[in-house]
């Protein structure tokens, strides 16, 4: 049985699942989210899909205040980098939280359902991330 394809529309279609998956080499093991064809540490182009956890600390965030159009009734909003449980990064907006209350170093999840927007074009699957 052949896997799905290490697409960025794979990975979104994933998370329309509730799954946050990412590709791991099958050469070195190296992790790579979002998923790539080309593994940064060896060159391999094989990998397999892997589920990782959402959950985090914020390594570092920024509030926006000027927003684009479709985010504007937001605003003010931050948006971070969660250093996820296995070391990878991810960028995602911070809801649930007042942005004055956001501290480096707190445990945030990843949450699939409470984060759309209306938007016209791309129709992506969206996520943030919430306070645990």
């Amino acid at each position: 049985m052949s896997q799905p394809p290490f697409t960025i529309e794979q990975f979104y279609k994933y998370l329309t699942e509730g799954k946050l998956m990412a590709g791991r080499c099958h050469n070195c093991g190296k992790i790579h989210l979002p998923p790539r064809p080309l593994c940064d540490n060896c060159f391999h182009q094989e990998f397999e899909w892997t589920e990782i956890s959402g959950k985090g600390k914020l390594a570092t965030f920024t509030v926006i205040h000027i927003a684009p159009q479709q985010f504007q009734a937001m605003a003010p909003y931050a948006v971070g980098i969660v250093e996820l449980e296995n070391g990878l990064k991810l960028p995602g907006m911070i809801l649930g939280v007042a942005p004055e209350q956001l501290k480096i170093g707190m445990d945030l999840t990843i949450d699939f359902g409470t984060c759309s927007t209306a938007q016209a074009w791309p129709q992506w699957p969206r996520y943030c991330f919430k306070p645990v």
